[in-house]
């Protein structure tokens, strides 16, 4: 199989974001299309990146990864790569221009950050745009092509820079020692920790506090628990290799995007 590695997290984007469409009124062919279109640009930006990373995978001793362990050719990872990719863009398309466009933006800038801007100061900037402009692809193909609201996208962008930095953290001595000197590695692990909190919990705050009216019992309960979740992510772990904080923070995600779900008739 190929790099099977990041079919796991392209599947989970593509659940919400379809999840989204289907609530946001895309209609089943609409929502449809999004599912294919994410899940073709989450995969060729995985397999993108197993490619490149090839030979630091191999020089810290990634025995998880597919091409390391010789399970899959290189060429064949570069070549699913281009060719979902090669889909993506269509099927992008095919939503109309305007959401096609925000949707390959962000596909774009994902490959950005595997193609070299990860061993910057600004390795950031490719999850906070990525994660801003996929609400932007569900709702910009709705009748008068409407953005979303300011709050979703912040929300968005903050959540996809917390993601950033939670993922990090475990690799941070094995990417320093093969010359990645991303946000995460200049930051050092305590303070990537807490910048990570701060976002997480600034990205849940924008989708309580963003919507008009007042404050549901939910709300505040989903801001307590986003806040025992970002707390997790703050505090060290004894383990510096331990996925603990990234997976709180996909814990977390998943309560905002509940958030998201439920405030869905905010948006437009």
């Amino acid at each position: 199989m190929l790099a099977a590695s990041h079919a796991a997290p392209a599947l989970a984007v593509t659940a919400v974001v379809t999840a989204l469409a289907v609530a946001w009124g895309r209609g089943t062919a609409g929502s449809a299309l999004v599912a294919s279109a994410v899940l073709t640009g989450q995969l060729s930006v995985g397999w993108c990146n197993d490619r490149i990373d090839l030979h630091r995978d191999l020089a810290t001793g990634r025995t998880d990864k597919p091409l390391v362990g010789g399970v899959v050719r290189p060429r064949s990872v570069a070549a699913a790569a281009g060719g979902a990719l090669a889909l993506c863009v269509p099927l992008s398309l095919a939503g109309g221009l305007a959401a096609g466009t925000a949707h390959l933006v962000g596909v774009a800038a994902a490959w950005s950050y595997n193609l070299g801007v990860k061993r910057t100061a600004l390795s950031w900037l490719p999850y906070a745009g990525a994660f801003a402009l996929l609400p932007a692809f569900v709702t910009l193909a709705l009748p008068g092509h409407p953005w979303p609201p300011a709050w979703v996208t912040a929300a968005g962008a903050l959540l996809g820079t917390g993601a950033h930095l939670t993922n990090a953290l475990p690799d941070i001595p094995g990417d320093l020692a093969t010359g990645v000197r991303g946000l995460p590695h200049r930051l050092g692990p305590h303070l990537t920790r807490a910048l990570a909190a701060t976002l997480l919990l600034a990205g849940a705050a924008a989708l309580v506090l963003g919507p008009p009216g007042p404050l549901t019992t939910t709300d505040r309960a989903c801001l307590a628990a986003t806040g025992t979740l970002a707390l997790t992510v703050a505090l060290p772990t004894r383990d510096p290799r331990s996925r603990l904080p990234f997976l709180a923070s996909l814990a977390l995600a998943a309560l905002d995007i509940a958030l998201l779900l439920l405030r869905g008739t905010a948006l437009t």
